[in-house]
């Protein structure tokens, strides 16, 4: 039996479960299985691994960085941006892949008009390294937005945000897990009332499908979208990484 599966914590109400075992019952795989692997440290992944018939893992919070010394061989893009979302485990080895670069461009353009020039990436974990890796290969100028100083370039903190800054970054990223159920009442703290409909609201949540931070933006006549095509488009591209001919 060929394995898959998914580390993090929590995992309660993960995508990529549903996603892949729908995906198998629909299209009559079945030499496949996918399994959720929670655990509350990444020194966890080491038990994970002792399984021979395990063949690729998706990562996510909060392990998207700290899994890259488990890596043997590392893709370009994890190589620059220090995070990764997907391993192929062929021979005992582990390649490390980033397939959140793939799935945020691919879903981010839908509505990306060239007006889109300023980015604000809310938080600064892996997910946000991913999308600051997108926006520098289009020429999108970004600033990360963290609620304390974590050393991090081109950073400002949310007490910073200002009619100013808001007007001019008017592509918003929220890359954390604020508004994801079940805290649907939190919210990033920005200046909602400096948007407007030139604005682009763009939340990686995908649960619920419109987060507080969504309805702000929204309510201000800014475009809105949530990141569930994005984790469809990153799936799809997991799996062609650990079907991919030796």
């Amino acid at each position: 039996m060929r394995k898959f599966g998914l580390i993090g914590y929590p995992l309660g109400h993960s995508f990529s479960g549903n996603y892949f075992r729908d995906k198998f019952r629909q299209e009559q795989i079945t030499d496949c299985v996918y399994s959720n692997y929670e655990i509350d440290s990444i020194s966890g992944l080491g038990d994970i691994l002792k399984d021979p018939e395990l063949e690729g893992l998706n990562v996510t919070i909060p392990y998207k960085e700290s899994v890259i010394p488990f890596l043997h061989k590392k893709d370009p893009v994890v190589t620059a941006i220090s995070a990764c979302n997907c391993i192929r485990i062929t021979d005992g080895n582990l390649m490390g892949f980033n397939t959140d670069v793939i799935g945020f461009e691919k879903s981010l353009i839908e509505k990306l008009t060239d007006k889109d020039r300023y980015a604000l990436i809310l938080g600064t974990g892996g997910s946000s390294k991913a999308v600051a890796w997108v926006l520098q290969q289009k020429g999108i100028h970004f600033l990360f937005v963290s609620r304390k100083v974590t050393g991090q370039q081109d950073q400002v903190l949310y007490s910073d945000l200002d009619r100013q800054i808001i007007q001019k970054y008017t592509l918003i990223i929220n890359t954390t897990p604020l508004g994801m159920f079940p805290n649907l009442q939190t919210r990033a703290d920005l200046p909602y009332e400096f948007a407007g409909p030139e604005h682009y609201f763009y939340d990686l949540v995908y649960n619920p499908s419109k987060t507080l931070f969504l309805e702000k933006g929204e309510a201000a006549g800014a475009r809105i979208k949530n990141g569930a095509d994005m984790l469809s488009i990153q799936a799809e591209a997991s799996w062609e990484i650990w079907n991919r001919p030796v």
